[in-house]
């Protein structure tokens, strides 16, 4: 029994790229003589709701149609990990950590993962109250997903224009940084970014080594420069090469605990949380995944 749980407002353009996925996932469903069930999301984190009944309920199989947003939703409501495997038909307008576990965004494809393959042990970021599957940060990503919360149009290419604003207005933070194996630093970044997956803003490589099944995390920060670099800064983070920058700092870790100076905001998988326990570590072997 498969139980999907949609987001009927992923991927924009009133919801078509969801019907469209839907009437491919239920033809194929009933041709395979498959079961299955289907949710649709009605608010914010509806998804982790019905995620934690469905659960309770005796669900073995739940599939998130949609975006990075929706499942970062399921992932908060996942529970008994033993019992029940996730799977994913991508139908964002990002889809980017469908693109770091390589699922492709062709639905019939994707659901062809889930019901001839089967789920493995997938990475997961763990922080006091929140959980993350893809990119955790602040900074930049941040100020950019207020401009872009405030676009009429929300498109890549939108995300991108947002980005071009905020590097050309961004001012830098404060922080102080200690993992688990000793180390302690203290940055003044444009970013601080916990990766799982490589990418986000729907294809901006922000740490391109970043796997999601290699039991670890990738710290990314970005030192200060002269705001006129930011242009060229911003080339290299086009082209996936933002690491190659003198400025960049990279490395992995298994825990982090970042220690801003001041309020602040953290972009956990897209969505917006405000000044809440920045401490991350990676849980492997734990998350059962279709891919």
């Amino acid at each position: 029994m498969l139980d999907f749980i949609i987001n009927p407002l992923a991927g924009g353009k009133k919801g078509k790229k969801i019907k469209n996925a839907i009437a491919v996932i239920e033809q194929t469903l009933k041709t395979a003589s498959v079961s299955y069930s289907l949710h649709y999301t009605e608010y914010p984190k509806h998804a982790t709701e019905l995620t934690r009944q469905l659960i309770k309920n005796g669900a073995t199989d739940i599939v998130v149609v949609g975006g990075d947003g929706s499942l970062h939703e399921v992932l908060n409501g996942f529970s008994d990990f033993d019992k029940v495997a996730l799977g994913l038909i991508p139908c964002g307008t990002g889809n980017d950590f469908a693109s770091a576990i390589g699922i492709p965004e062709d639905p019939e494809k994707a659901l062809d993962i889930i019901l001839k393959g089967k789920p493995q042990f997938t990475d997961f970021m763990q922080m006091p109250t929140v959980r993350g599957m893809n990119i955790i940060g602040m900074g930049l990503d941040v100020d950019v997903l207020h401009r872009y919360e405030k676009a009429k149009k929300k498109t890549k290419l939108t995300y991108t224009l947002c980005l071009i604003k905020s590097l050309m207005n961004f001012e830098y933070s404060d922080f102080d940084i200690k993992t688990s194996d000793g180390k302690c630093e203290h940055y003044r970044s444009i970013i601080a970014c916990i990766a799982n997956g490589h990418r986000y803003g729907g294809g901006i490589e922000i740490c391109p080594p970043a796997k999601a099944f290699d039991n670890a995390l990738d710290f990314v920060a970005m030192k200060e420069m002269k705001r006129i670099k930011l242009i060229g800064a911003f080339m290299k983070l086009k082209k996936g090469k933002i690491l190659t920058l003198p400025q960049a700092v990279h490395f992995n870790t298994t825990d982090i605990t970042i220690t801003p100076k001041g309020d602040y905001t953290v972009n956990v998988d897209g969505q917006l949380y405000e000044n809440i326990p920045f401490g991350v570590k990676v849980v492997p072997n734990t998350l059962r995944m279709y891919r």
